[in-house]
């Protein structure tokens, strides 16, 4: 079937997107869902600074690609083998398709599948195939097993989770990164307790869903940290205690405010400086979490005599550390239940035509989670 899509055909094209148009809606031909895959159709789908890194060019990636990855959508059809939806289920995918027979999955950990990462990688879906059709430059890749920037994909069925249909699509479709991203960091990758004190650096849509996460764990003191006053200013609403602007600063601000350093720190910008400081404002005894993705050159040291003598943790938190089939229900009853207002985090609402103005609000810090919201 024919549908439209946001092509990137070439990464690191230069700002502003709104004129050098990195992304192209274009007319794909799709091909029908193979063994253990499903057609759906989008719903909604958000911009995500995993696919800005993309047009950057900072996180490379087979081209040309339909982005996106964040999002929800309902079953239109099942190919032979897709056991456990029907047409009309209404999903959000996982950015990475869970195999369920590598190590990781065994042990519960499927945010690591290997045969995941590695269809990821080549830009193809779990099964090692390629549903996009008639592309003139060459095959048309995947992005991260989704491609969310379209009216309608084909997915692994290992790559998607049923939800209530009740749901809002434009809320639905953040569980699928965000949330489950940041949410998950607090709630599996730290397992923070009631009581410690959390810090998070950076404002994004990941982090302020930690930021929530951390409300939902009972923290405290949350502190927040962003340059930005509004973004601040949404954090202090969302539940954190003290926001505090980034900076020369910010160390000794955060310690004065957390008597000697946070429990845990997350760094949710994706920067090796920034993720320096986090550490620096951790606690003896403390853990530091890095959910942001930096540029893969780029390198992070500490004292080495600190996670011995100060018995220090540096952990990295990859999808949350999350299992989707069990956390994306579990987050979504609770924000069901208004105990995580995760609606807050949605800034914008756009059309898919508008993905790349969208882009630039992005880099612009202009913007916590918008939305394309599919007619």
């Amino acid at each position: 079937m024919k549908t439209r899509a946001a092509v990137l055909r070439e990464m690191g094209l230069p700002r502003p997107y709104a004129v050098t148009r990195p992304l192209r809606i274009e007319e794909l031909e799709l091909a029908p869902p193979g063994p253990g895959e499903m057609l759906v159709r989008i719903s909604a789908a958000g911009l995500c600074h995993s696919d800005l890194s993309v047009i950057e060019g900072a996180r490379p990636r087979p081209m040309p690609m339909v982005l996106g990855h964040e999002a929800a959508g309902i079953v239109e059809a099942l190919g032979p083998g897709a056991a456990g939806f029907t047409e009309g289920d209404h999903v959000v995918f996982s950015f990475v398709p869970m195999c369920g027979d590598c190590l990781p999955c065994a042990e519960g950990r499927p945010a690591l599948c290997e045969n995941g990462a590695a269809a990821n990688t080549a830009g193809t879906l779990l099964g090692g195939a390629r549903r996009w059709c008639d592309a003139p430059d060459g095959e048309m890749n995947h992005h991260l097993g989704v491609s969310a920037f379209a009216e309608r994909t084909v997915v692994s069925a290992r790559s998607a989770v049923k939800i209530d249909p009740a749901l809002p699509p434009e809320i639905a479709a953040l569980f699928g990164c965000a949330v489950m991203t940041g949410v998950g960091a607090v709630l599996n990758t730290a397992r923070v307790p009631a009581g410690a004190s959390v810090v998070v650096f950076g404002l994004g849509g990941v982090g302020l869903a930690a930021v929530l996460g951390a409300v939902v764990a009972g923290a405290h003191p949350v502190v927040a940290v962003d340059p930005l006053p509004e973004k601040r200013a949404l954090a202090l609403t969302l539940g954190a205690s003290h926001a505090v602007r980034s900076g020369d600063h910010v160390v000794a601000d955060v310690r004065a405010i957390t008597g000697g350093g946070a429990d845990f720190v997350f760094e949710s910008v994706g920067s090796e400086v920034v993720l320096a400081q986090a550490y620096a404002a951790t606690r003896r005894g403390g853990t530091t979490i890095a959910t942001g993705l930096p540029h893969p050159s780029k390198q992070f040291s500490v004292p080495a005599v600190s996670l011995v003598a100060e018995e220090r943790s540096v952990r990295g938190s990859y999808m949350g550390s999350a299992v989707p089939r069990r956390d994306v229900p579990r987050f979504v009853a609770l924000f069901q239940a208004g105990k995580l207002p995760v609606d807050r985090l949605l800034t914008h609402r756009v059309t898919l035509e508008e993905v790349n103005e969208g882009f630039d609000r992005l880099a612009d810090g202009q913007a916590v989670r918008q939305v394309i919201v599919m007619t």
